[in-house]
């Protein structure tokens, strides 16, 4: 996610932070650079050449230069004037006075419009919600079958009607239903077309119209650019948009969209989706992704995710483990499988202040999504409970066995091997508070 945008912007930080004192000249030269990374970022032109000029006028006074800290204070302005395209500050889904709240998607064909729905009721669910999803595409031969199917995957209700291919009834029939089954949020996933046309505007006009959505938001593809912006202004114009929901975040190296859309548009982002998982649908906060964009992570993300994720009870059995020297391949497995549950590695990485750049400088051998974890796995389950427990037992013959089990190499099995025995040489010395001396093989 804006790997392209944040590896231009860091190098020209990098250039900065060498000068003790900044001149007019330096800033100028920096910010001539930066106007080029978002350019080339896909930035709409207006709004890049906004965002320097903004910068400039507030960099080039006298309590910037003068300061002991110059380069700093530059990329304190620039992370805040990030935050400001962006959108500011969080922008939450409304609520009706009177549930349902009634949510209507747009945008068209291709953006991901269907899959989004659902992964928007399961977010609404977790946070208490109760969602009903309503397939209101009665042209696509594969959108009902397809909405219905993920809401059996997800255990979500879904209103759905064969018998009509009048979209007003659909979802009037539906809201019917909602109060039926006491549903607090109604998600309304409408026909895109492969380009906007006045029939599809004009249906969305009277289900806008009919139901009174408390939101309106179009699902975006984040990987076109500033054609997810084009389509935004057309849509807002024709219905009224209420937030727009950018899909396939995770492929997007330039983020010229997430950059334009807001400042373009009026329109804020409530959204981001981040991967093909049911779960990979994120609230867009500006300050952490200025924060994401400028290499400096996105911790809060990261901790949320962990909160959400990991077993509390597990952890504090694990403390206690670590704490007595008893941290064995069966715990080294769980948690293995626990940290896979929070997402790509690559995402993760990106989280963590630091790492996102440390892992695109990895040779391309060096696997950060997941690959070598899965042969780690294969390896630790091809184990019987007994070697996971004592693997001091694991001999000549047993090794062999593991890797023939695993589909891995004896080499493989030795190495990971030889890194737990280190892993377990810290923990102890973790346990006994005695750390120094120790060192570990490629650290």
């Amino acid at each position: 996610m804006f790997e392209s945008l944040s590896d231009k912007l860091s190098a020209v930080f990098r250039k900065l932070s060498g000068k003790g004192k900044l001149t007019e000249k330096d800033v100028d030269e920096a910010l001539r650079e930066v106007r080029l990374a978002l350019l080339e970022a896909d930035v709409n032109f207006k709004i890049a050449k906004s965002f320097v000029a903004k910068v400039r006028e507030r960099a080039v006074g006298k309590e910037v230069l003068e300061s002991l800290t110059p380069a700093q204070q530059v990329i304190k302005i620039v992370n805040e004037e990030l935050i400001a395209i962006l959108g500011g500050g969080q922008h939450k889904l409304a609520q009706a006075n009177v549930p349902p709240t009634v949510i209507l998607l747009v945008g068209l064909q291709g953006a991901g419009k269907t899959t989004t729905a659902a992964k928007l009721a399961l977010h609404l669910r977790r946070s208490g919600q109760r969602p009903l999803l309503v397939a209101a595409d009665p042209y696509r031969p594969a959108a009902v079958a397809q909405l219905v199917t993920l809401g059996k995957q997800l255990d979500l209700p879904v209103y759905s009607n064969d018998q009509t291919k009048s979209v007003d009834a659909i979802c009037k029939q539906a809201m019917k239903r909602a109060k039926e089954v006491a549903a607090t949020t109604v998600i309304l996933d409408t026909a895109g077309r492969l380009h906007i046309d006045e029939k599809l505007m004009d249906e969305l006009e009277r289900v806008r119209d009919t139901l009174h959505p408390t939101e309106v938001l179009l699902i975006a593809d984040a990987m076109t650019g500033q054609e997810a912006v084009r389509i935004a202004e057309e849509f807002h114009a024709k219905v009224g948009l209420t937030g727009v929901i950018l899909t396939k975040m995770d492929g997007d190296a330039r983020g010229g969209a997430a950059l334009s859309l807001t400042s373009v548009t009026g329109v804020p982002i409530k959204f981001v989706g981040i991967g093909e998982k049911s779960d990979a649908l994120e609230p867009f906060y500006p300050d952490r992704m200025a924060s994401r964009i400028l290499g400096m992570g996105d911790m809060l993300s990261f901790i949320e995710k962990a909160e959400a994720t990991l077993d509390e009870k597990k952890a504090l059995e694990l403390e206690k483990k670590v704490r007595q020297a008893r941290f064995d391949l069966e715990d080294f497995l769980e948690q293995l499988q626990q940290v896979k549950k929070m997402g790509p590695i690559s995402q993760l990485m990106d989280m963590i202040p630091g790492f996102s750049t440390i892992a695109r400088k990895l040779p391309t051998n060096v696997d950060v999504d997941g690959r070598e974890l899965k042969k780690v796995e294969a390896i630790v389950l091809s184990m019987t409970p007994s070697e996971r427990h004592h693997p001091e037992i694991i001999d000549g013959s047993r090794r062999r066995r593991i890797a023939q089990g695993s589909g891995t190499s004896l080499q493989d099995v030795n190495q990971l091997l030889n890194q737990f025995r280190q892993m377990q040489k810290l923990m102890k010395q973790m346990s006994s508070g005695k750390l120094r001396g120790l060192r570990i093989p490629g650290f």
